[in-house]
């Protein structure tokens, strides 16, 4: 059925496109479009003040959501708006629109129910407007072109205007998403008619801008006529932003009016071009602009958040190192044996998560003095670091350390990477391989950590990050204990996301490095990528 739908979607759109060719190809000038098109060229002021009104047109309208929706930020009712124009300038059947609602819900929070009927609202007053302008100014022409349809599609349109008035005054909200429950208000509402009127007159400059630069005989009232005109016939637009049909519109109108059939043609052939520029321009900007984007925070804030408060940590609370363990029988019982008995005269206690492991590695490291906790079955890196963080924290510590299991990273390090938490100075720290000492690194692994940390300064705005990637990181007690990690297949990332956007103290100390001698990583690029940028996307766009 899928399929059905869309090939009859495509059939129609390819229908509409040869009726007008053809149209078009009785009315097409070629000299009338070129002569056309260098007087407009050759009148840029002309030009400029027409665009200046599209602009202004969209600004009302903007303006006037923000009256009807509380709580719309102009900056993003602009940006849905011009969004929604991207979307039917390269969509068809008007998908645009659904772009206005979910720009709004992506980049505010905002709940759907009001935006859609907000925007249900706004969009049949719109084109009420349309059809009232074209009736007004210019009423044999409506009626010549449309017909005896104009009158039942303006009751459709004052039955859906009311219902979307309806609709918005039952799921109306004050303030942002969460809070309390208020009826739409009254008086910006009874503005919607004459704003939109407003607005279609404001947009009805371009055209007359360009008749004038082009030398074509149009009355500011007949402007508007073949304007609304044009955009009423776009109403359910089946090619991306009306290709063809609004060009025979816009003809069909302009030689009603007695303008000869080839100026009207590439009159209206530059209008459309006008205004699909300006669709493009603006609308791609509106996708970045303001903040978030359309696509949601590609990185942290600018401004962290202020430091949150120590945990207060007893005299004689440890030092608990958490080690995640998957198969490491030939290495962790190593690991867990050099680490030392005390830092800073703080008792060490070590912790392994067995994730689901196959083979001795929880025998070893029970063995070489660990207390182990076995996860159900093998959940992913992840999943061992949330349940390692949630040991490590009901112990009461005072610093909490994490510590790969592969034998890559030096436990004798331990007092270097705790020091600036065990100091105050710090909340998050994380032993850089690349401001310490790298015994061995095979060269795509040294490329392939160099690049995803560079990713990581940029989405952390931190100069001083030089190693995302790394196994060896510290905690204080309240870090340790808000912590989140989003995925089960990684932590890296998203952990430090997390904790600098809650406004802990980042630290990095150089440590010693040399890759594993048994066993083998779990990261493939190709799956590690797969995995974790949506997570890190997820992470950026939580609340």
């Amino acid at each position: 059925m899928p399929n059905l739908v869309r090939a009859l979607r495509v059939g129609a759109g390819c229908a509409v496109l040869g009726v007008a060719a053809v149209y078009l190809t009785r009315v097409v000038s070629g000299p009338a479009l070129a002569d056309a098109a260098r007087a407009v060229a050759a009148d840029p002021v002309g030009l400029s003040i027409g665009l200046a009104c599209y602009a202004a047109a969209f600004a009302l309208r903007a303006a006037l959501w923000t009256r009807v929706l509380p709580g719309l930020p102009n900056g993003h009712s602009w940006a849905a708006l011009h969004v929604s124009l991207l979307g039917n300038h390269v969509l068809p059947l008007r998908l645009g629109e659904a772009l206005r609602v979910t720009s709004v819900t992506r980049r505010t929070g905002r709940e759907t129910a009001p935006v859609v009927a907000s925007t249900v609202f706004l969009r049949a007053a719109d084109l009420l407007a349309v059809l009232a302008l074209a009736a007004a100014a210019a009423p044999g022409l409506v009626l010549t072109l449309t017909g005896a349809w104009i009158w039942p599609a303006g009751l459709l349109l004052v039955a859906a205007t009311a219902a979307g008035f309806a609709w918005l005054r039952r799921t109306g909200r004050t303030g942002s998403a969460g809070s309390t429950r208020s009826d739409a208000p009254i008086a910006p509402a009874l503005l919607a008619l004459p704003v939109a009127a407003a607005a279609w007159a404001l947009e009805s400059a371009v055209l007359f801008h360009l008749a004038d630069a082009a030398g074509v005989p149009l009355t500011p009232y007949e402007a508007v006529a073949v304007t609304a005109v044009t955009i009423a016939a776009q109403t359910v637009a089946i090619t991306p932003g009306g290709i063809g049909s609004y060009e025979a519109a816009a003809t069909a109108a302009l030689t009603a009016l007695g303008t000869p059939a080839g100026p009207a043609f590439a009159l209206a052939l530059l209008t459309h071009a006008v205004k699909t520029a300006y669709a493009l321009v603006t609308g791609a900007i509106a996708l970045w602009v303001p903040a978030p984007s359309y696509f949601g925070r590609l990185r942290l804030p600018r401004v962290a958040p202020p430091r949150p408060e120590p945990r207060p940590v007893d005299a004689g609370a440890p030092v608990v190192v958490f080690i995640p363990a998957f198969n490491e029988e030939e290495s962790v019982g190593q690991v867990v044996a050099m680490l030392p008995a005390t830092v800073d005269g703080r008792d060490v206690v070590t912790i392994v998560v067995n994730d689901g492991s196959t083979d001795a590695t929880a025998e070893r490291a029970a063995r070489a003095g660990a207390r182990v906790v076995h996860q159900p079955r093998n959940l992913g890196l992840g999943a061992a670091v949330r349940r390692g963080l949630a040991e490590a924290v009901a112990l009461g510590p005072a610093a909490v350390v994490y510590l790969d299991a592969d034998g890559e990273y030096f436990p004798e390090d331990i007092a270097t990477v705790v020091e600036p938490v065990l100091k105050g100075s710090a909340d998050y720290v994380v032993g850089s391989r690349f401001t310490g000492g790298i015994r061995r690194m095979l060269p795509h692994r040294r490329l392939g950590n160099l690049v995803l940390t560079r990713w990581v300064r940029w989405l952390t705005r931190r100069r001083d990050l030089t190693d995302g990637q790394s196994g060896y990181r510290a905690f204080s007690p309240g870090a340790a204990a808000t912590a989140e990690v989003i995925h089960d297949y990684n932590y890296a990332q998203v952990l430090t996301l997390d904790l600098l956007a809650k406004g802990y103290r980042y630290q990095e100390v150089p440590i010693r490095y040399t890759f594993r001698e048994t066993g083998t990583s779990f990261i493939k690029l190709g799956r590690y990528l797969r995995k974790v940028v949506p997570a890190v996307h997820r992470e950026l766009n939580t609340p």
